[in-house]
């Protein structure tokens, strides 16, 4: 841990910076108070420091953390332009320590950050964090790649990923690394299907400015859950560290694959009409403020995929995500291929074990068949469970603590970005071709008629 790192907030009077960031760093500070942190924003804004303190307090409070703002009371807030080089050269001046520049923008607004760093003298040991997504295809996040190559060394770029930082995801390595039950098993001889998905309850919220232009498949499946994926398939690692971790969960996504590679058959969409999620009445997704309708742009994705290695090949991953749905379920799940033979006498199904991994709140379950207790020959179905925890940080804590830490394990590696747009822009081209339809469903229900029901 660093005696002392100056966090820079690039955006810092936005949406992101209070709702997530500051909350976020609250309860690392709370939880960590020998952690040394000067705090600074920075933005286009015409804020003053009051104003920005009062932010962060607030911001504090609101998180339950109030009692750690005095760890940073003394932070304060520049006036900037973080695409004007003189600007940024300002900003890297003043500071105490190694530096963690946080792009708390929109990804066009830190690209042009990033070009207009080219011709800065950046600190030694500057940790530039940005969020996703990492360019609109694999092309652009390959010269955005290239642009940072000019600035600091790969290892001090953080591709954010806050579902690296869930607790849930991570416990996925203690259970198939630490258990001899499932580590042999952990393979296509054993595994049936693989399913990760991420469903929401909450529709655009006032995100058309970006959502309208990115839609599920960029916002959840690329940015987020392929990476989930590359945790839960990659080879087990000698060690935890950075290069390690970060080299198995590239492997994977260097051998994924849209499933056959027919992205039209391999690939769904749709997006919702008006309906109710609990006692909440929404429009149809094409009458939001603020959405272009022409766009098509679906709000549930799903696409299914295939890792061909040794391990994995024939294994089908399917991935999904989606806005306004009938429930909040975040979960990855393991379905396992049934046994070669069940003993004659016993009777009833005998379906293949399911594991399952919940993303919030974090549970693990295990189903099972078991002996019937009315008639010892009769199997059924048990479900074993286990309560994972909230986890000591959230996810963005996670995100923060690695990033003060300079400790890259948990973002996203240049390649991995790349790799991860080379597997879905042929879905995206398939959909703009008009080789996939847009389905419709119903705001509150499960998704669109006819739609395979997922395990």
């Amino acid at each position: 841990m660093s005696a002392q790192t100056t966090l820079l907030i690039l955006g810092a009077s936005g949406d992101l910076t209070s709702r997530l960031l500051l909350p976020a760093l609250g309860q690392l500070l709370a939880r960590e108070p020998q952690r040394s942190v000067r705090l600074r924003g920075a933005g286009i804004d015409d804020w003053d420091d009051e104003r920005w303190r009062q932010t962060v307090r607030s911001s504090f409070e609101s998180a339950g953390f109030a009692d750690a703002f005095a760890a940073v009371a003394d932070t304060t807030y520049t006036r900037a332009d973080i695409t004007d080089a003189k600007d940024l050269e300002l900003l890297l001046a003043d500071n105490d320590g190694r530096i963690a520049l946080y792009f708390a923008v929109p990804p066009a607004v830190a690209k042009a950050a990033c070009e207009a760093l080219v011709g800065v003298d950046i600190p030694e040991g500057t940790v530039l964090a940005l969020e996703k997504p990492f360019g609109v295809d694999q092309a652009s996040a390959h010269a955005l790649n290239a642009t940072l190559a000019r600035l600091v060394p790969e290892e001090q770029v953080f591709r954010i990923d806050h579902f690296l930082g869930r607790s849930t995801t991570l416990n996925l390595l203690g259970v198939r690394f630490a258990n001899r039950v499932f580590a042999p098993v952990w393979r296509a001889q054993d595994v049936e299907s693989v399913v990760i998905r991420y469903d929401e309850t909450l529709g655009l919220e006032g995100r058309a400015g970006y959502y309208d232009r990115a839609g599920a498949l960029v916002d959840m499946i690329q940015s987020h859950l392929l990476q989930v994926m590359a945790v839960l398939a990659m080879e087990p690692p000698a060690t935890l560290h950075e290069r390690d971790f970060r080299d198995a969960t590239a492997a994977v996504l260097r051998a994924t694959h849209v499933w056959g590679d027919d992205p039209a058959k391999a690939s769904r969409r749709a997006r919702y009409t008006a309906g109710k999620v609990g006692d909440r009445e929404l429009p149809s997704y094409a009458d939001e403020k603020g959405v272009d309708a022409s766009l098509e742009t679906e709000t549930l994705a799903e696409v299914t995929c295939e890792v061909r290695n040794e391990r994995w090949e024939g294994v089908p991953f399917t991935l999904r995500s989606g806005k306004a749905l009938a429930g909040k379920d975040g979960e990855v799940v393991v379905t396992f291929r049934p046994v070669n033979h069940v003993p004659e006498g016993l009777t009833g199904a005998a379906p293949g074990s399911v594991l399952r991994f919940s993303l919030g709140p974090d549970r693990m379950d295990l189903e099972l068949n078991v002996n019937g207790g009315d008639d010892p020959f009769e199997l059924e179905r048990a479900l074993l469970e286990a309560d994972l925890g909230e986890g000591a940080l959230k996810a963005y804590g996670e995100v923060l603590s690695g990033i003060l830490d300079a400790d890259a394990t948990l973002a996203v590696r240049g390649d991995a970005a790349e790799e991860s747009w080379r597997i879905v822009d042929p879905v995206l081209a398939a959909w703009r071709a008009g080789d996939v339809p847009l389905d419709e469903y119903p705001a509150g229900s499960l998704g669109p008629a006819g739609w395979r029901v997922l395990p």
